[in-house]
């Protein structure tokens, strides 16, 4: 029998192509799909069906002083830093990494799907029904770490682009990672090409993705980069790394390579549209060019850009050029809050001070976080819209409590307020937050799960 969820009298942010909202409008849902949006009262096709053997059985979701959007997409994270939060508070990227590596390369997979568990659990709560995972620290002995990692997500429910990372440029190879924190060629493709066998599911709908990821210019070689652009491609996976973070990779580039960073990566093959990266701080007009005509996406970090004092992406020019733009939160251990609702808010704010406040409005962010996630992880045709045939990932937000009670444009109450109380969040249909807290995961076993592991690491 079908399970159908109505849910009315609610403000519905479709972020379609055509921008469609209803101030009072309705959206209804068959088991994982969702069959009819609009606005006004739920025709009664759909709320009073003709009643045989298919009848649906309808659960009514009355949504009034709510607004509704997709689940919120986060592009890119590190879930194991979750159990790292705190440490090197005023450092910038280079001093940053150097003081955690060593932390870092003590972790196995039972503490990376601890850290990895409230991380998660943190991004759903804000609305995040897809996480797009960025790990690149396997050290030796140290179990199945992207095992881990999926398990956690199945826990909570949520969506997951989980990618192989890597290092091989150690310190003495002139790489910013100590030697101990990198692995060799041949063992990261080997366990590249294993990962994808296991938790790799390319069939529509999929709940777990894989891409593959060598971490930046300054940890990975060129073989590397090229070689996992080449297994890739192959496998028909997404490749995902970071650029032009800092004004410090910058030099490192043009030092090293006599580079920028989007032409020392442009000349391995890895600009096109099966590329995203993170952070994209300092591209300047022609790496934007580059990217929009390749179709390279972005994933935008304001956070963890303004923590780690990196600069203001520009994000406008990029989005103006035509480049794919979603939003990531970045590691916890550089914007402990986790939360991708409130990267939102901070979009806006960042980019209004970078680019002017006519530059940047709160719908384009939350289009960011919702389609231009969808996009950037390849799944538009499947997420990041309130459309007809789409999957049912569904974010239910509460604009009518004290916080927000009587603002002009509710979706400012997201965009610009206060980040809004979840009242539901829906993946694939099934409820995974409902007022605020998880429906399938304990919150308190995770929390002191999260104080253990992180106690555990600190000893080690």
């Amino acid at each position: 029998m079908t399970e159908r969820t109505i849910i009315r009298n609610a403000h519905i942010v479709t972020v379609n192509a055509a921008d469609d909202e209803f101030s009072d409008g309705y959206l209804v849902i068959d088991d994982a799909v969702i069959v009819a949006v609009g606005a006004g009262a739920v025709p009664s096709e759909w709320s009073q069906p003709a009643r045989d053997q298919h009848t649906p059985r309808i659960t009514v979701v009355d949504a009034h002083g709510h607004v509704v959007t997709p689940g919120l997409i986060n592009t890119h994270h590190h879930l194991y830093q979750w159990l790292t939060r705190g440490y090197a508070q005023d450092a910038i990227l280079f001093d940053w990494l150097t003081a955690l590596y060593p932390l870092w390369s003590m972790i196995d997979a039972d503490l990376v799907e601890a850290g990895a568990l409230g991380a998660i659990a943190v991004a759903a709560r804000s609305g995040c029904s897809t996480v797009g995972d960025h790990h690149y620290v396997f050290p030796s002995g140290a179990g199945d770490i992207l095992g881990g990692i999926v398990n956690a997500a199945s826990t909570v429910g949520v969506r997951l682009h989980a990618t192989r990372g890597s290092m091989d440029l150690g310190r003495s190879a002139g790489g910013l990672p100590p030697d101990f924190a990198v692995e060799t060629i041949d063992a990261i493709l080997s366990a590249s090409d294993l990962a994808i066998d296991r938790y790799h599911d390319a069939s529509p709908g999929a709940m777990t993705q894989v891409a593959l990821a060598p971490c930046s210019p300054f940890s990975v070689t060129a073989e590397l980069l090229t070689e996992s652009a080449a297994l890739g491609r192959a496998r028909g996976v997404r490749l995902h790394t970071h650029g032009s973070e800092t004004v410090e990779e910058d030099a490192f580039c043009l030092a090293k390579f006599g580079r920028t960073p989007t032409q020392y990566l442009e000349d391995l093959g890895w600009l096109g549209g099966d590329v995203w990266m993170a952070h994209c701080v300092h591209l300047d007009e022609h790496a934007i060019g580059r990217f929009a005509a390749t179709g390279t996406s972005v994933a935008h970090c304001p956070s963890s850009n303004a923590r780690l004092a990196a600069g203001i992406a520009p994000v406008p020019a990029m989005l103006d050029a035509g480049v794919t733009v979603g939003l990531g939160v970045d590691g916890a251990a550089s914007n402990e809050s986790g939360q991708l609702g409130s990267e939102i808010r901070m979009a806006v704010l960042m980019n209004r001070l970078g680019s002017g406040a006519d530059r940047m409005t709160g719908r384009t962010a939350l289009r960011m976080a919702t389609m231009g996630g969808a996009r950037t992880l390849g799944r538009a045709s499947e997420i990041g819209s309130l459309e007809v045939g789409k999957l049912a990932d569904v974010a239910v937000w509460k604009v009518d409590g004290v916080e927000h009670a009587g603002i002009l444009d509710p979706v400012a109450a997201l965009t610009l307020g206060a980040q809004p109380p979840l009242a539901l969040l829906l993946v694939n249909g099934v409820a995974v937050v409902r007022d605020g807290a998880l429906t399938r995961a304990d919150e308190g076993v995770i929390a002191r799960e999260v104080a253990r592991a992180s106690g555990a690491l600190r000893l080690r």
